[in-house]
């Protein structure tokens, strides 16, 4: 903590999670689909990549220049995956990592995206696109994945702030009810509007 108001979550546990499932992806899971609406699995990769990045400037409250190490605009897409993903993605991973400990990447306010809010709760929204979309890159692969309790609870807490009729147009799918002792991760997954029991 760094005073009374500021938590600061560890992305490592998270990140760490991620990076393991990225030996298990074969070249014909790639256009496999995933619980992240009408992505492919490369779509996801691709997605993953350019968050990465972004929300590592979030945490630095600084601007991606242009070039290779610039976030790729809006969506994820296949086309635009880069081929070395399997030894790129845990690298960016790793600095995400390493901005989001650092105290002042959760004070103040800061940007990701075109939108400017809290740097607290952009923490929260990174950790829960790492968090989330790593469960959709298992699932889509057919591999086990968990999630430290206490950052699914965080995630919990901030995804319960948006009742259906008050979520972001696109940002979430509609709640998926599940039952009341469903794990931390079940129930965070229900929260984004993913249903935990998807099968590729």
């Amino acid at each position: 903590m760094t005073d009374d108001q500021t938590v600061m979550i560890d992305f490592g546990p998270a990140a760490q999670r991620v990076t393991a499932l990225l030996s298990g992806v074969s070249d014909e899971q790639l256009t496999a689909p995933t619980p992240c609406g009408t992505y492919s699995v490369a779509d996801l990769l691709d997605h993953f990549m350019g968050l990465a990045i972004g929300m590592r400037h979030a945490a630095e409250k600084t601007t991606a220049v242009a070039g290779p190490d610039a976030p790729a605009p809006g969506q994820g897409a296949a086309e635009r995956l880069d081929p070395d993903w399997r030894q790129e993605l845990p690298r960016r991973l790793d600095a995400l990592t390493a901005a989001w400990r650092e105290p002042s990447a959760w004070q103040g306010t800061t940007e990701a995206g075109g939108v400017t809010m809290p740097a607290q709760m952009m923490g929260i929204v990174a950790l829960d696109e790492v968090v989330i979309h790593g469960w959709d890159l298992a699932r889509a692969t057919g591999q086990p994945y968990d999630c430290d309790p206490h950052c699914a609870e965080a995630i919990i807490g901030w995804l319960s702030a948006f009742p259906d009729e008050q979520r972001p147009d696109g940002a979430f799918g509609p709640i998926v009810s599940v039952a009341d002792d469903a794990p931390p991760l079940a129930r965070a997954v229900a929260l984004s509007g993913r249903d935990p029991e998807w099968r590729a």
